[in-house]
């Protein structure tokens, strides 16, 4: 297996949520694909928080794209130059006013590597704990939500959880903690 030699890359579409590049590739075999469409994001992030007593710090918001309300985990985007469980930490405290507590890293996933060049690192943040109010942009619409354990597993058992970077790490959890 060997990778395939980019021959030209031309943006279409430049915009901070969303750029798109279409890249004219020759593979392996010397076949060339002259339409190879490439969307770039920044880097994400998102955090399975748990409060001291077991709660689980979740939002609820609407969702454009399927014009539907989910409970998800907490999730954004890092900041050119910020560190993923920088932004992490911030995008907790200002969706949640929630902070504090032990961090470590869960997994680092790709919605789809063939064709987003973004990672979403997805950290855990034990016993975190209400240090402020929440700090919302004025696009965002978040109801902070605190479940328990089993309201959690229903989410990503029935699929009420579409957002596959937010189940993924949530199985991962669950299969995974000790």
């Amino acid at each position: 297996m060997k990778k395939w030699k980019t021959l030209s890359s031309e943006y279409l579409h430049r915009r901070p949520w969303l750029t798109v590049r279409k890249d004219v590739v020759q593979l392996p075999n010397g076949v060339i694909h002259d339409e190879y469409y490439v969307l770039e994001y920044p880097t994400w992030v998102n955090i399975i928080a748990r409060t001291r007593n077991g709660k689980y710090v979740m939002v609820e918001q609407y969702r454009h794209g399927l014009h539907e309300i989910f409970t998800e985990l907490v999730a954004g985007i890092a900041e050119p130059g910020e560190e993923p469980i920088e932004a992490a930490r911030r995008e907790l405290l200002e969706e949640t006013g929630y902070g504090n507590g032990e961090w470590r890293l869960n997994m680092v996933i790709c919605a789809n590597p063939g064709s987003q060049n973004n990672l979403t690192y997805s950290f855990i943040a034990d016993g975190v704990e209400k240090i402020s109010e929440q700090h919302l942009d004025t696009t965002e619409d978040v109801e902070v939500k605190l479940l328990d354990e089993s309201e959690v597993i229903d989410l990503i058992s029935s699929d009420k959880m579409k957002q596959a970077l937010m189940a993924a790490p949530l199985w991962k959890y669950f299969a995974t903690r000790k």
